[in-house]
């Protein structure tokens, strides 16, 4: 299987923001952490590992960066589920658009061609990445916290009442 024929989960957005406001709020944790993850112990840099939490599901990932090129590309690696076995990579890239725009794509590789749940496992992938551009451009355009992360509810994070 050519590698452009792998499964891959894909999300763009464009944001109303000069590119270099948007990816500082995406390697910068204090800046993430209002839209996105609610912990993260550094910055995105070439080479290191970084931990991000989200609280509110008591869940720690950690993220090994690959490559950061300024304003233009960040890519890692993170685990592709919660036990951590097997690990998928994200590419995000910064396209700088006319008034000061800028167009944020992000594709998730590394799924498991065989896996019996992977148009589920990619559709979802897909909607978190929507889920989070979303809250990335209602942060840095309007101010706004939208909470879509911590209130999107999957069946794994309902308690039975």
């Amino acid at each position: 299987m050519k590698e452009q024929d792998s499964p891959v989960a894909k999300s763009e957005m464009l944001i109303r923001k000069p590119v270099k406001e948007v990816f500082e709020a995406l390697v910068n944790p204090d800046i993430t952490s209002r839209f996105w993850f609610t912990k993260g112990s550094d910055r995105l840099e070439p080479g290191k590992s970084v931990t991000w939490e989200w609280e509110q599901f008591d869940l720690i990932a950690n993220i090994t960066v690959l490559e950061v090129m300024e304003d233009t590309m960040i890519s890692f690696q993170w685990p592709a589920d919660e036990e951590g076995f097997d690990e998928r990579t994200v590419i995000i890239s910064f396209e700088p658009r006319p008034t000061e725009t800028t167009l944020v794509r992000v594709v998730e590789s590394g799924f498991d061609k065989d896996d019996e749940h992977l148009i589920e496992t990619i559709a979802g992938q897909t909607g978190g990445w929507a889920l989070v551009l979303s809250a990335l451009k209602a942060w840095l355009e309007h101010d706004i916290i939208l909470k879509v992360i911590e209130d999107h509810i999957s069946e794994e994070h309902v308690s039975a009442e």
